[in-house]
């Protein structure tokens, strides 16, 4: 993949580890290779933070702070690697995003 293909959409792969504002470069950039790998990527973290929400109201207040606080860091590590133009490769997500078909 070209330097320029990346840097023009590197923006709407940052959104990809915002929560929620993964659903835009899913709709609006899937045919951008590197944009769609992070935007599957914060797909599956918008769907752990969902589940960390869920599992809160079952388990207790603890789960919900110690699973945003690692959300948060898995976030971070996501904006860190799109900010230097890379692939991230997590352990378990990148398996589960990789299956992801649109």
């Amino acid at each position: 993949m070209d330097e320029f293909t990346i840097n023009e959409d590197k923006v709407f792969a940052f959104l990809s580890y915002l929560s929620l504002l993964c659903i835009i470069p899913l709709a609006l950039k899937k045919e951008n290779p590197f944009v769609l790998h992070h935007a599957k990527h914060g797909l599956i973290l918008f769907v752990g933070e969902v589940s960390v929400f869920i599992l809160h109201i079952l388990l207790g207040q603890w789960i919900l702070k110690l699973g945003i606080i690692m959300c948060g860091i898995v976030s971070l590590l996501g904006i860190i690697t799109v900010l230097k133009g890379e692939h991230l490769r997590l352990p378990y997500i990148s398996d589960i995003a990789e299956k992801i078909t649109l």
